[in-house]
């Protein structure tokens, strides 16, 4: 096998050494040392040569929409997960909430749209049970459901091999099918969390807090170290018609009510977050160290509401299920173009070359966790408005080719306190798996898209097409036919009249305007029509539609966490609707949709509709008794 080989990659690694320049710098030679795929234990082994525009390493959250993205976006996708499921801290082994932007402080309108918001729109449509399992499924179904895609399961990236500056190919290996890997690509994306492709390939990667005086960051540390937030182990538990009792083993932690000062003990039914442990070790290495460890509080926290005689009302509870994955804060984090850090995210900076944003607070968890019992489990310091996010802080700033997505990404420890939550994750792996697309049509790397304004403009439109929602950036697509129509309709609501679907903005961003054609539906429901001085020849017809970004939405365990969430469709959103056009003074149906409840619908014709006039005819919601459309997009 040539250039993934022992040797070659063993001395490409030796000579990454150098790359050390701080104390926060780590090296491709602290990565683990892997079996390469041509050592002789791997003989009997099948062995798979796949070749690919993109490779994303890691089905979490980030993986999924960069994957998605990448392939939607006409790009030969392989994505490589470790794992039989996807998801990562989301999926049903580990079971953490998918927030994001929506945590703004006064101002909770910035729930993510694009990939993650038609996965959780399907998700609350489909699982109204809530069950987690149910969620792995959307998630599989999604991606195999993609024929961009090629799914690697139960596969992990083993090697790297760079030429000229570059990622040339990587080398994965499955033992559970007893299969090797070699992937060619023109770009690979580390969405791995671990940045273990990165380390492999001799990127230069960050670990640990930066101290206060490194970035100016007034919730740095005064000195830095090697410390990070420490991982998280779930359980879920269920009330039963009889006692029942819990006897720990003989290994659990034993705590008092002194333990949990800071940590309220209130209902059980999905675990405490704050069962942390672990960040003043390594996260990766001492991974399996620290599983046990909070093995140990968990089993020891449960012992403590069962038989501490403190929580009489927990009689009758019993566990149901313990997570035996650690959800994973932070690790190691990819050097890139730029390095986000705490002022950026709380001036809100508007970068030229945005590409995704963020909102969660700065959320920070002392390294110790549970052994912390003095100091508070989180600190968590709000944002009232949205952030964005730099493609140069997705791109390696030494290979080119390599972008990332996920808590792996170029940005400060404190940064990173707020961009590692999934939904802001699942974004900006819609961004770079967008950018890894447009680069390998375009033929030009992420790096020059960052400093062409020409080349990020027409980037930005492409996002914002895919319904990605950039701070400040409107629709000026030169190809949307709508823009330059007459738009009218059977009504509207105050503030909402029908040119609103083509005001350049398809969400409402509170800035006094609805940015949306509303209309009470009558007995024959609500229409709305496009108009054009002369006859346009339509390929594809696209509609952004209301899904209640207003209100949290997000699967949980937890049984409070869904009052104020819709577990199904959204109410707001149209359901039923045909597409008509005029022809001949008559009106002809072109497309029908029935039971919809996602918020970007497509509608693409192999023989272009040639017509001056389009009419949207909605006949239901999903309950609201208005019908509601955000935007109208014609190619």
């Amino acid at each position: 096998m040539g250039d993934g080989g022992q040797s070659s990659r063993r001395g490409f690694l030796a000579g990454a050494g150098g790359l050390m320049a701080s104390g926060l710098w780590v090296s491709a030679s602290e990565a683990d040392t892997p079996v390469l795929p041509d050592d002789p234990l791997f003989t009997s082994w099948t062995h798979q040569t796949l070749e690919a525009d993109v490779v994303v390493a890691g089905g979490g959250l980030a993986g999924v929409c960069a994957a998605i993205a990448a392939a939607r976006g006409g790009a030969r996708v392989v994505l490589i997960q470790n794992r039989s499921r996807l998801g990562g801290n989301a999926s049903s082994e580990i079971r953490m909430h998918v927030l994001g932007a929506s945590a703004l402080k006064d101002n909770p309108l910035w729930r993510e749209t694009g990939i993650i918001e038609e996965l959780k729109l399907t998700e609350a449509a489909l699982n109204p049970q809530r069950s987690f399992e149910m969620w792995d499924m959307v998630l599989y179904d999604k991606v195999v459901s993609e024929p961009n895609i090629t799914l690697l399961l139960d596969t992990s990236v083993v090697g790297a091999a760079v030429e000229a500056g570059r990622v040339a190919r990587v080398t994965a290996a499955s033992a559970l099918l007893e299969e090797r890997y070699t992937l060619s690509a023109g770009f690979f994306l580390d969405c791995t969390g671990d940045a273990s492709l990165a380390a492999l390939a001799g990127a230069r990667c960050m670990r640990g807090r930066e101290g206060r005086a490194e970035h100016g960051e007034s919730l740095a540390p005064e000195t830095a170290d090697q410390k990070t937030m420490g991982n998280s182990l779930l359980f879920m538990a269920r009330k039963h018609d009889r006692p029942m009792p819990y006897a720990p083993p003989a290994w659990a932690r034993k705590f008092t009510a002194e333990d949990f000062k800071h940590r309220r003990i209130r209902s059980w039914e999905y675990g405490y977050w704050w069962i942390e442990w672990g960040g003043e070790l390594d996260t990766i290495k001492d991974n399996r160290r620290i599983r046990h460890e909070l093995l140990r509080i968990l089993t020891g926290v449960w012992d403590h509401i069962k038989n501490s005689g403190k929580h009489p009302e927990s009689e009758c509870w019993a566990l149901e299920w313990v997570g035996m994955i650690p959800g994973k804060r932070e690790s190691r984090r990819i050097l890139g173009e730029h390095v986000m850090v705490q002022r950026e995210l709380e001036e809100a900076v508007p970068f030229p070359d945005r590409v995704s944003y963020g909102g969660w607070p700065m959320d920070d968890h002392p390294p110790g966790g549970m052994d912390d019992r003095d100091l508070p489990p989180c600190v968590q310091i709000g944002l009232t408005r949205p952030y964005s996010i730099p493609l140069r802080s997705l791109c390696s700033a030494d290979l080119p080719n390599l972008l990332m997505a996920g808590r792996n990404i170029s940005v400060s420890h404190v940064a990173l306190t707020s961009t590692r939550v999934m939904a802001t994750c699942a974004a900006m792996g819609q961004a770079a798996g967008a950018a890894a697309a447009f680069c390998a049509a375009e033929k030009c790397l992420p790096r020059d898209v960052a400093a062409d304004p020409a080349r990020m403009a027409r980037f930005h439109q492409c996002l914002l097409r895919d319904d990605q929602s950039l701070v400040g950036v409107v629709n000026a697509d030169p190809d949307d036919l709508a823009r330059g129509a007459r738009v009218t309709a059977s009504g509207h609501a105050p503030g909402c009249p029908p040119e609103a679907v083509i005001d350049g903005v398809n969400r409402d961003i509170g800035d006094g305007s609805a940015h949306q054609w509303r209309a009470e539906m009558g007995k024959d429901g609500a229409w709305l029509c496009i108009e054009w001085p002369k006859k346009q020849a339509l390929r594809q017809v696209q509609f952004t539609f209301d899904t209640g970004l207003h209100r949290k939405l997000f699967l949980s365990g937890e049984d409070w966490t869904v009052n104020g969430q819709v577990r199904g469709p959204q109410p707001e959103t149209v359901r039923d609707y045909v597409l008509e056009v005029r022809d001949g003074g008559k009106w002809r149906e072109i497309a029908r949709n029935t039971g919809n409840f996602l918020r970007l619908v497509r509608h693409d014709f192999g023989t272009p509709v040639n017509t001056k006039t389009l009419r949207l005819r909605v006949l239901a919601t999903n309950g609201d008794p208005h019908a509601r459309v955000f935007e109208v997009r014609c190619r």
